[in-house]
């Protein structure tokens, strides 16, 4: 069993002052692996002491500074790529394929982050002024568990290339890839203070990042509920907010799509992750014109999905993160078949074979409404949902008829046509024909899907405050 009892504070491995506890669990096998111990206030508090001190002499650092800091955090987790992705299956359960992107993902983050840097302009002439873009603060990241060491690495890289110093708050349920993590951060033996990790509980460490008047800004990744809680709590010391939240992402087959091509990409839009993702694409809106054809592309497609053995390379949908995300999953698909909808593939319980582990039957509904509850709240497992419409209207319409507004996928052989619609999806992110994924465009929602935007320029720019100066 792993015991990890230390936060990383001030360039050093720190002993806990919280004495509470968390176990960690392999989903595969509902085993305990391992503790972590959890921060509490005073653990945040000597973080945020630390960031604190260390802010001016990392806002002063030039471009070429930063960047040769970014370059040691880059190599160094590189080296523990091997080392993350046995974190990653073995606390997080993901698939053979996705558990290596996961493992090598941390590393292109940072690559971006130095990408925008060499070019950033961070003072620009506006007419008689000169504006200078300078580091808004200390910043507090709180990261989630479904991607976790890509989302500390992506946030921390971005806030230390702006000038800024952190304190990160990972999810207590990833500690073995957070591990690894930190540890790469002492081997880059980046200056004390500008990168803290505190293990912890959102109610405790993430709570007195939000409330402290030393933090000017929050980076939050998770759920719609906990950005409105962070959201409040740092209203009263005007923190800037990035929030990437929940999404319920609407599938686009347009009438001219082949069935069969368009259920795979739609399928593996709405199974990415295993379906633990933000972006997946769980409403699949089709044409009533052609319903049968897709009905039954989809659910050839979802049938032909494998959950299992995470270390299988032949597995496609690993296990839920934990007992309570797979209980929550299996509440959706019980309620799904209590409102009406009628189950295509999949359903209720583990897959045949599989008597342990925190494992879905991969689900697709169908004769689903819009105003059902599968169809509007967020499940973050691998359960999708057919959605007829009439024509182009009414299917922007449905898609649009949602709180979120996160990403959208557009499918169909008319690539005008299909960008046209494309065009109206109320979504902070929509692709035609593709999961491509741009690193250097921006990434944020619409709606309750959040506020601002993360990667690129724009990822930059949100830890930076705008200062002008006129010249007499």
């Amino acid at each position: 069993m792993r015991q990890i009892e230390h936060h990383y504070i001030n360039g050093a491995f720190v002993a806990s002052h919280g004495r509470g506890t968390a176990d960690l669990h392999n989903p595969a096998t509902e085993a305990v692996i391992g503790q972590v111990r959890l921060g509490d206030a005073t653990d945040a508090a000597a973080a945020i002491a630390a960031a604190h001190a260390a802010l001016p002499a990392q806002a002063a650092r030039s471009v070429a500074e930063r960047l040769e800091q970014l370059s040691r955090y880059r190599d160094a987790m590189a080296a523990r790529k091997d080392a993350l992705r046995e974190a990653i299956i073995e606390e997080y359960g993901a698939p053979s394929a996705r558990s290596q992107w996961m493992a090598e993902h941390p590393v292109q983050v940072i690559e971006d982050a130095m990408t925008v840097l060499r070019q950033f302009p961070f003072e620009r002439q506006v007419g008689q002024a000169r504006v200078r873009l300078l580091p808004v603060g200390v910043a507090g990241l709180i990261t989630p568990w479904n991607s976790n060491a890509s989302f500390i690495c992506g946030k921390l890289a971005t806030a230390l290339a702006a000038g800024c110093t952190a304190v990160v708050k990972p999810s207590e349920m990833s500690a073995l890839q957070t591990q690894v993590v930190m540890e790469a951060l002492h081997a880059a033996q980046l200056p004390a203070g500008v990168a803290n990790i505190v293990n912890g509980l959102g109610e405790d460490v993430g709570a007195a990042l939000s409330a402290s008047p030393a933090i000017a800004k929050i980076s939050f990744t998770g759920s719609t509920g906990t950005g409105r809680a962070i959201l409040r709590a740092s209203a009263d010391t005007f923190k800037r907010t990035t929030l990437e939240l929940g999404g319920k992402s609407p599938t686009i087959l347009l009438d001219d799509a082949d069935p069969a091509q368009a259920a795979l990409l739609a399928v593996q839009a709405g199974f990415m992750n295993s379906g633990q993702a933000c972006i997946a694409g769980t409403r699949i809106l089709v044409p009533e014109s052609r319903r049968a054809a897709f009905e039954a592309a989809l659910t050839a497609a979802v049938q032909a999905v494998r959950s299992g053995d995470p270390t299988d390379p032949q597995t496609d949908v690993g296990p839920m993160v934990s007992a309570r995300q797979w209980q929550r999953v299996q509440g959706y698909i019980h309620t799904g078949l209590a409102e009406g909808a009628r189950l295509l593939a999949g359903g209720e319980g583990r897959p045949q074979g599989l008597p342990q582990g925190w494992f879905v039957r991969p689900t697709l509904f169908t004769d689903v409404r819009n105003d059902m509850t599968i169809a509007r709240e967020e499940i973050f497992g691998p359960v999708l949902s057919i959605i007829g419409y009439r024509d182009d209207e009414d299917a922007i319409a449905i898609a649009n008829d949602t709180t979120y507004g996160l990403s959208a996928l557009v499918i169909g052989t008319d690539r005008e046509r299909a960008g046209r619609v494309a065009r109206r999806i109320q979504s902070g992110r929509v692709l035609v024909n593709t999961l491509a994924h741009e690193p250097l465009a921006p990434f944020g929602g619409m709606k309750q899907s959040g506020i601002g935007r993360e990667s690129g320029a724009w990822g930059l720019e949100a830890f930076l405050e705008p200062q002008t100066v006129l010249e007499g």
